[in-house]
């Protein structure tokens, strides 16, 4: 398995802190914003793998979030991962794009495989 690079989008600062920890513990390159546009501008520094994205922030609804994100880099792979998405919000990030999407609270292994899963199946747009 090669390590892979995430982008933690979420605006509950310790669980990104503690998630940053345990995906780093798996040898993963990971970098965690707390806004949709942070994560934006961090998206247009740097070419992450997989992008693991909240539907709640405080400045952008995450499907608002996930189109800019296609915008700047149409074969990007997102996770969604909601405590309030209801299952229609998690559809619209399937349509708009997303690979797959979580509730909170999802178990830490089932995340790690949804995004290495994301990671192996990532599309390569030249």
């Amino acid at each position: 398995m090669d390590a892979f690079s995430v982008l933690v989008i979420d605006d509950e600062e310790d669980f990104v802190s503690t998630l940053l920890k345990r995906l780093g513990k798996k040898g993963l390159d990971c970098e965690g914003v707390f806004s949709g546009h942070g994560a934006i501008e961090k998206f247009r520094e740097r070419e992450f793998d997989v992008v693991l994205l909240d539907m709640m922030l405080a400045d952008m609804s995450g499907n608002e979030v996930l189109r800019e994100l296609k915008k700047l880099r149409p074969g990007a792979q997102v996770v969604i991962l909601s405590g309030h998405a209801s299952a229609s919000a998690g559809r619209e990030g399937l349509g708009c794009g997303a690979f797959d999407y979580l509730i909170k609270p999802a178990e830490f292994e089932t995340l790690y495989e949804k995004l290495k899963n994301a990671f192996d199946t990532r599309i390569e747009l030249v």
